[in-house]
């Protein structure tokens, strides 16, 4: 751990070190990413945090946005909402104009502190899906597919793809949580518009022993199976399932699955499995071409070069692309300083931004802060993830649904 935080204080000092150089330089615009290192999102976060710090210095070693330098302070939370508290107070008074903490718990703690401060908070793959209303949520922005569009495409995958659902069992295997329970209502409705059969299959936190779910699920001989965890507990459900003769194909996962996790069941014991996919992975699309060309191969890389390519480290890339795509057009639109509710602005006027095919092309509106819920499901092929269909999404009708009772819960609580 001291080894991996020398090199996150290394990304604010290089981006003070420029932004203090010649005497032209502009004012530099400060993101702080305070994130969970140490407790429960540290099957992610190495890579994730990597990912952003690698593209945040692509653009500071390319000028800039617009010739303003980016400094992004990097801390550990250990997913503790008061350690996000304290954070959050040291980065505000800095003058950080977007904060991003990649923990559901202390994102959920800061809402309104950021809606109070007027500062942009990014929620990408985690927090509070309803903040997709930009309406209710101004400064919040989930930036991709909420946990509800990714259930309504998985279900849509299934019935366009493989047979139809009609008539069918699906068994939705899910971690006792909120996280594990937040697709349920969005499955149930989806269940009676396609007439399938849905039976849901907890297991305890975190997920280490799911034997007992398992037999569970054997005996009720479901047509396919939706897994719903995160970590270590994925690769369980993916290996307990298979033991339990479901076949790799039936198998659909939300966005936690990555290569390690195929590390863990077997490379080719895990092949034809399913997932929904936020963002490309591998090594092929410019952008990351462009990080390893400048940054990898330059020395000046955040962590080890075997992480580049990979989902995570892919997510944390797409995520600064993005609001450095707001900053840009802020800047451009309403020029420096850069603020929060200008960045705010920003990210609202992005239109069909893709970052070079890293992930599906995304409009923010002010209505709009998920950006479309686009995505579409991979299968491992023993390698890599690959595509079995073009970016879209599904069922937004549904999604949306739920989207406007949380955030009209929200609205009253905040009176």
């Amino acid at each position: 751990m001291k080894r991996l935080f020398k090199k996150l204080a290394g990304v604010t000092a290089l981006g003070a070190a420029i932004a203090a150089g010649p005497a032209l330089a502009q004012e530099p615009i400060k993101f702080a990413t305070p994130l969970d290192f140490t407790a429960v999102y540290t099957f992610l976060t190495n890579e994730y945090s990597e990912g952003q710090r690698d593209y945040i210095t692509l653009i500071n070693e390319r000028g800039g946005i617009n010739g303003h330098k980016i400094e992004m302070s990097v801390s550990d939370t250990g997913n503790q909402p008061q350690r996000g508290i304290e954070a959050y107070n040291r980065a505000s008074r800095d003058g950080v104009v977007m904060v991003d903490f990649l923990s559901t718990p202390v994102a959920r703690a800061m809402v309104n502190r950021v809606l109070d401060d007027e500062i942009v908070m990014i929620m990408a793959l985690h927090g509070r899906g309803d903040a997709s209303d930009g309406k209710t949520f101004p400064y919040v922005f989930p930036l991709m597919a909420t946990y509800w569009s990714q259930a309504a495409l998985l279900i849509d995958h299934m019935n366009q793809n493989e047979g139809g659902l009609e008539g069918k069992k699906v068994a939705h295997v899910f971690i006792d949580s909120p996280f594990g329970r937040e697709p349920i209502p969005v499955l149930e409705e989806l269940s009676e518009r396609l007439n399938f059969e849905l039976r849901t299959f907890p297991y305890a936190s975190p997920g280490n022993e799911q034997s007992a779910t398992w037999s569970d699920v054997r005996r009720y001989r479901p047509d396919f199976v939706i897994i719903w965890g995160a970590g270590g507990g994925q690769a369980v459900s993916v290996r307990d399932a298979i033991r339990n003769g479901i076949k790799p194909e039936q198998i659909h996962s939300v966005v936690w699955l990555a290569e390690a996790d195929m590390d863990t069941v077997g490379r080719d014991v895990a092949k034809g499995v399913r997932k929904f996919q936020a963002a490309v992975s591998g090594t092929d699309t410019p952008i990351i071409q462009d990080i390893i060309k400048e940054v990898i191969e330059t020395g000046k890389g955040a962590g080890p070069r075997e992480n580049v390519g990979r989902t995570y480290y892919n997510i944390g890339v797409a995520t600064m692309a993005i609001v450095v795509e707001g900053a840009r057009i802020a800047l451009e639109e309403f020029g420096a300083p850069l603020t929060g509710d200008k960045l705010r602005q920003g990210m609202e006027r992005i239109s069909d931004f893709d970052a070079q095919g890293l992930i599906p092309p995304a409009t923010f509106t002010e209505e709009d802060h998920q950006g479309g819920g686009f995505g579409r499901v991979a299968e491992w092929d023993g390698e890599q993830w690959a595509p079995l269909g073009d970016w879209h999404t599904s069922f937004q009708d549904v999604v949306w649904e739920e989207i406007r009772e949380g955030a009209e819960e929200f609205r009253e609580s905040r009176e």
